[in-house]
């Protein structure tokens, strides 16, 4: 079967007003197949365009009340979560979207905290791990979104802490890196929501920081972009992976971040705006913000700070008195 690529246009700046206008058009046309198979990532999808565009500094690009109508109608009355669509089952990772986009849009007053705090406990297990949802699937993935969503709710204090960084612990492996659970190997997404659960647990003592950087800056390949593990192909989604983690651990000189932002960059659709996973890849979302937020860690011009714990523009973060400083330090680093 022949794979059809966009051309590659490579482009030595970050395209904003493409850019822009891409996350502005997505979801317009509703009868295309593509809307109705992503449904599921919906709300997540929501959070990603939103805050790509506030480090972009475009905060006000996209319909604020109809982004709010949205995310409450993504409410689920029984669970007392949010859903990633109206009508789909409460879990954890639109939860976390749902309170992350109301902080951003200064509308946290829409939200049923108690109950969402509620479902957010009711979801941890005896291991100190948390399941997605009522069906009970666990990962480090969905520990991380409970202590995010959590901290920044102000109630990180009604889960079980020492038992989430227990586990976390014990998914630590020999390379220094973390996975998805016990015994899972090591990948650059699970050591960030590991670290970054960490961080804001105040258990940054648990990793071994020098063999976890090391680990971490082997990820970059000879074309600047950086793998999720060992043998596989780069993707624009771990500059942000990465250099989250490298950043919490004042490790971002340990790769070459001129090399990494052209990778960025060049993964650009010049035509349409958008970022790919890789250059004359077909563009999403996803990528868009993890590209942009990559390049804001590593100071890029004219871009918002972006708090590399929490993936939200840092001025939030520091409103809301949770982690304060992170970007300035990176940017030294940088």
């Amino acid at each position: 079967m022949t794979t059809v690529t966009k051309p590659n246009l490579a482009t030595d700046k970050l395209l904003t007003d493409l850019h822009v206008k891409y996350i502005q058009n997505l979801g317009e046309n509703k009868d295309d197949l593509m809307y109705h198979l992503t449904a599921h990532l919906r709300l997540n999808a929501i959070y990603w365009g939103l805050t790509a565009l506030c480090v972009l500094g475009r905060p006000d690009a996209l319909n604020r009340e109809e982004m709010i109508e949205f995310v409450m109608s993504c409410w689920d009355e029984e669970a007392g979560g949010f859903g990633a669509h109206p009508d789909h089952d409460a879990h954890i990772h639109p939860t976390l979207s749902a309170i992350q986009i109301l902080i951003m849009q200064n509308a946290l007053d829409r939200m049923d905290v108690d109950r969402v705090v509620k479902f957010i406990v009711s979801l941890q297990q005896p291991s100190g791990v948390f399941a997605g949802d009522r069906w009970g699937e666990t990962d480090t993935r969905f520990l991380y979104c409970a202590v995010n969503g959590l901290s920044l709710l102000g109630r990180l204090d009604e889960m079980n802490k020492d038992k989430a960084v227990e586990y976390i612990q014990r998914c630590r492996n020999y390379d220094g890196g973390f996975g998805s659970s016990v015994g899972a190997e090591s990948h650059a997404a699970q050591v960030f929501v590991c670290v970054a659960a960490l961080t804001i647990l105040d258990r940054l003592d648990v990793v071994d920081v020098d063999t976890l950087g090391w680990w971490l800056s082997e990820r970059q390949l000879p074309n600047g972009g950086l793998n999720g593990r060992p043998e596989k192909l780069e993707d624009v989604c771990y500059s942000f992976w990465v250099l989250s983690a490298l950043s919490i651990l004042n490790k971002v000189p340990w790769i070459d971040a001129e090399m990494l932002s052209s990778f960025i960059l060049s993964a650009q659709d010049p035509e349409g705006g958008g970022i790919a996973d890789r250059p004359g890849d077909m563009v999403d979302v996803f990528h868009t913000l993890f590209g942009v937020a990559g390049l804001s860690i590593l100071g890029y011009p004219g871009l918002v700070d972006l708090d590399p714990v929490y993936c939200m523009p840092a001025t939030f973060i520091g409103a809301r008195g949770l982690r304060k400083g992170w970007q300035a330090l990176s940017r030294r680093q940088a």
